[in-house]
C-alpha cells in the first residue's frame, strides 16, 4: 500500500491538471472559433486542424513518454514542458491580419495564410503541451496512484476539462471574439498563466521513482506497446483503449462545432451564463463519481454514465429552446466526463508498472489520434450540406445543425460492443 497523498500532491494535481485543460480547451474549442471568426475557416479546415493536432499529439507522446521512462524522471519534462508550452500559446497573439499583410503583402488570400499558420503553430504548441501533459504528467499520475485512490485521482483529473471550460467561458465573456485585439489579449493571458504554473511545479511536484532497465533500446521502447506479445499479455488494457477510442470518436463528432452550434445556430449569445451552472454541476458530479470505480468496480461505474451521455445526445437533437438545451447539456456533460473518468481509471489500473511512459502514446492514440482524425471528419461530412450565411465581406460560413448529435449518438451505440465484454472480465485481473 502506498502512503497517503499529502496536500502538495493534491495541489499539484489540481493546478497542473486544470491549467493544462484550460490550454487544451482554448485549443480544442476556441481555435476553431478563432479561425472561423478571424479567417472564415470552413468545416473541412477545422477538421484538418483537429486531425493534424491529433497526429502531432500522438507522435509526441510516443516519443517523449518512452524517453521519460528511459531517463527515469517525469518532473523535468512536466515543468520545462509547461514553460515552453506557455510561450507557444503566447505566440498565437502574432497571428493577425495586420501582421500577415505586413509579412506576406503579395499573397492572394491573407485569410488562407492565417488558417495555415494557425494549423502549423497549433502542431508546434501541441508538441510541447503533449510532452508535458499527455506524456509525462499523466505518466506521473499513473506512477503515484494505486488501487486505493486511482478512481478518486482520475475523478479529479477528469473533472478538470469542465472546470476549464467554465473558467474559459467566464474569462471570455468580456471579450468580443470578432475583434483581433480580443484574441491577442486571450493568448497573452493563457500563455503567461501556463508559464507561471510550470515554474510553480518546480516547488510542488515530487518526482516519481521510475525503475529503469539497463541497456534499454529507446527506439524499441517507443513501439513497445504495439508488439503482439505485449498486446497478448495485456488484453484488458487494449480492450479498454478500444473503448476509449470509440467513446472519443463520439465526442469529437460534435465537440469541435459545439460553441458554434450554441452561438450561430441557437443564437445564444449568453450561452456562458446559461451553461456555467451546468458545467459546475457536471464537474462536481465527476469529481465525486470517480470514487464509484474504487468502491464498486468498472461495470457498476461505466453503465450509468454512458446512459447519461446518450440521453443528453437525444435531448440536444430534439430540443432548441434554452431550458431543455441547458438540461440536456448538463446530462450530456455528466455522462461525458463521468465516462471519461471511469475509462481513464481503467486504463491506469491495467497499465504495466514502471512502463507507464511507454503506454501514454497508446493512450493518446485511443484518446486523441483516432478520434481526432475520424470524429471531426464525420462531423464535417454531416455538415457538408449545412445552411450557409454570407458575411459582410461576401464570404460564406457554414451553420452547424443538430445532426452532429445524431451522429454522436450512433457512434456511442458502438461503445457498448466493447464495454459489455470488458465488463464481464474479472475486475483487477491484471493486478492479480
Amino acid at each position: 500500500m502506498k502512503p497517503k497523498k499529502d496536500k502538495k500532491f493534491w495541489l499539484a494535481l489540481v493546478i497542473f491538471s486544470l491549467t493544462g485543460q484550460i490550454a487544451w480547451v482554448v485549443e480544442n474549442m476556441y481555435f476553431n472559433v478563432f479561425i472561423y471568426k478571424m479567417f472564415n475557416a470552413s468545416a473541412e479546415a477545422i477538421s484538418a486542424m483537429v486531425a493534424a493536432s491529433a497526429v502531432a499529439a500522438t507522435v509526441t507522446t510516443l516519443i517523449i513518454g518512452a524517453l521519460s521512462d528511459k531517463v527515469g524522471k517525469r518532473k523535468i519534462f512536466i515543468c520545462g514542458g509547461y514553460i515552453v508550452w506557455g510561450v507557444t500559446i503566447w505566440s498565437f497573439s502574432l497571428i493577425r491580419m495586420d501582421v500577415i499583410n505586413t509579412l506576406f503583402p503579395s499573397v492572394a488570400s491573407a485569410a488562407a495564410v492565417g488558417v495555415s499558420l494557425t494549423i502549423i503553430l497549433d502542431c508546434v504548441m501541441t508538441f510541447f503541451g503533449s510532452s508535458a501533459n499527455d506524456a509525462c504528467f499523466n505518466a506521473w499520475l499513473t506512477d503515484v496512484s494505486d488501487d486505493t485512490n486511482r478512481g478518486s485521482i482520475e475523478g479529479i483529473n477528469a473533472m478538470m476539462p469542465l472546470v476549464a471550460i467554465l473558467a474559459v467561458f467566464g474569462g471570455f465573456m468580456s471579450f468580443d471574439l470578432n475583434k483581433a485585439e480580443s484574441w491577442t489579449t486571450i493568448f497573452n493571458i493563457i500563455g503567461i498563466a501556463v508559464i507561471a504554473i510550470g515554474v510553480l511545479g518546480i516547488f510542488l511536484i515530487k518526482d516519481s521513482t521510475v525503475k529503469t532497465e539497463e541497456n534499454q533500446n529507446y527506439f524499441a521502447n517507443i513501439f513497445y506497446g504495439f508488439r503482439p506479445g505485449v498486446v497478448k499479455s495485456n488484453v484488458t488494457l487494449y480492450l479498454t483503449l478500444l473503448a476509449v477510442a470509440v467513446f472519443n470518436i463520439s465526442i469529437q463528432i460534435f465537440m469541435p462545432y459545439l460553441i458554434l452550434y450554441y452561438t450561430e445556430t441557437l443564437k445564444m449569445d449568453d450561452y456562458v451564463l446559461i451553461f456555467a451552472p451546468a458545467i459546475v454541476v457536471a464537474a462536481v458530479f465527476t469529481g465525486i463519481y470517480g470514487g464509484v470505480y474504487d468502491r464498486k468496480g468498472f461495470r457498476s461505474a461505466i453503465v450509468p454514465t454512458l446512459i447519461l451521455l446518450m440521453v443528453g445526445y437525444v435531448g440536444l437533437y430534439f430540443f432548441r429552446s434554452k431550458l431543455p438545451v441547458f438540461i440536456f447539456s448538463l446530462i450530456m456533460m455528466c455522462g461525458y466526463l463521468g465516462s471519461g473518468a471511469i475509462l481513464g481509471a481503467k486504463v491506469r489500473t491495467h497499465t504495466p508498472e514502471n512502463k507507464s511512459g511507454m503506454f501514454q502514446g497508446l493512450r493518446i492514440c485511443a484518446q486523441v489520434l483516432i478520434p481526432g482524425v475520424i470524429g471531426p471528419a464525420i462531423g464535417a461530412k454531416i455538415l457538408a450540406n449545412a445552411d450557409k450565411v454570407i458575411g459582410d465581406d461576401g464570404t460564406a460560413a457554414f451553420i452547424p445543425n443538430e445532426n452532429i448529435f445524431l451522429g454522436a449518438l450512433i457512434a456511442a451505440v458502438f461503445i457498448w460492443f466493447v464495454v459489455i465484454p470488458l465488463s464481464r472480465k474479472k475486475e483487477n485481473a491484471h493486478a492479480q
